[in-house]
């Protein structure tokens, strides 16, 4: 997942609105966002490659989405998945405010990540990238592949785009174009990652079209003060050609 703008209790009638991207290689297999047959109350993609996923919601309205901190030169090959720290969070028990507080220990052995956490009650971010993790106040954020609101031109853009969206709610056609915006940053404003000046141009843009490599999925996920959960996945395939999409709807129960 690679760009993930979301506003948490900065609107009257909708306390979660999350719009991402999930970014990978086209030849990583992955499952489309389903209930799982081994976890029947969650919502969300898998990665067939590592088991985990990228963004999911439960039944009660327990949220988790991961991006990756793009640090190329120290990615570690036996690292364990990023994502199983998502469908961890999904399938268990802790408030938020605890998984994240836990994830202090050990959160060296992974590559570098964001975590974003949060139920009904409050929402937290985790970086092990020298960060930690805090709760959040209501407001407007974007994350991509460093820390949270660092003003990369996509999460820039992107988080302008969501707040005019908001208005316009329960209509997901805005923030489904947000996503699509394939705009590339210039040369002067494109982070310094350790990729090649024309792998950083490609990945300035909130939706990617790269050889081999690309958006997969856009998500759209709205949660309301009555507790109605709605998770849309458009999936797309090379050359950003749409492939499926997915909608579900369901009432949140809480604990």
């Amino acid at each position: 997942m690679c760009l993930i703008l979301f506003a948490w209790q900065a609107h009257p009638d909708y306390p979660l609105v999350v719009a991402a991207n999930r970014d990978e290689f086209f030849a990583r297999p992955t499952a489309a966002a389903d209930f799982r047959a081994d976890a029947p109350d969650v919502l969300a993609g898998r990665d067939l490659q590592a088991g985990g996923t990228w963004l999911g919601v439960a039944r009660d309205g327990r949220f988790a989405a991961l991006t990756n901190y793009r640090d190329p030169s120290h990615n570690k090959t036996d690292a364990p998945s990023r994502g199983e720290l998502v469908s961890r969070f999904l399938s268990g028990g802790q408030t938020p405010r605890r998984y994240l507080a836990d994830l202090e220990n050990g959160a060296e052995s992974y590559n570098g990540f964001n975590l974003l956490c949060g139920d009904l009650a409050e929402l937290g971010w985790f970086s092990n990238r020298g960060a930690g993790g805090r709760m959040l106040a209501p407001g407007v954020y974007g994350l991509s592949n460093h820390l949270l609101d660092t003003p990369w031109p996509k999460v820039a853009r992107g988080k302008a785009a969501l707040s005019a969206a908001l208005p316009a709610l329960p209509d997901e056609a805005p923030l489904f174009a947000l996503l699509r915006d394939e705009r590339a940053a210039p040369d002067d404003a494109l982070p310094r990652t350790g990729l090649s000046p024309e792998w950083e141009r490609r990945l300035s843009a909130a939706f990617i079209r790269a050889p081999g490599y690309g958006t997969r999925s856009a998500t759209v996920l709205l949660i309301n003060k009555t507790g109605k959960a709605r998770f849309t996945e458009q999936t797309f395939l090379p050359d950003a050609v749409p492939g499926e999409r997915r909608e579900f709807e369901f009432a949140v129960s809480r604990r």
